[in-house]
């Protein structure tokens, strides 16, 4: 299945510098693989899944919501972001919710 993303990735300059010949400063710390051991590189790129992620949003045109500065108890919000990601927009739904209940009673 083919995405339509567009890497940004310098492709020249990587060639330029793998084909350095220099060996490329590892420390165990910097990541899951030496550079500098190909079988190592061939099994992380050939097991690897690339996820790719809805970009940042841009300024809305019209803002629909306003920012706001909220104290909610430490149970209200570790049940909301418990739920995962998207907690802010549930909270938000479910004020509204109990908003509209207040109208109708």
């Amino acid at each position: 299945m083919r995405n339509n993303y567009v890497s940004r990735t310098d492709w020249d300059y990587i060639r330029r510098t793998a084909n350095s010949g220099d060996p490329i400063p590892y420390d165990p710390e910097d990541g899951p693989y030496d550079p500098n051991h190909s079988a190592a590189v061939d099994t992380f790129w050939n097991t690897a899944t690339i996820n790719v992620g809805p970009g940042k949003r841009g300024p809305q045109k019209v803002p629909t919501k306003q920012l706001v500065s909220l104290r909610l108890s430490p149970e209200v919000l570790q049940h909301f972001r418990a739920t995962g990601p998207g907690w802010q927009a549930r909270i938000d739904e479910t004020l509204k919710r109990a908003a509209k209940r207040k109208k109708r009673a």
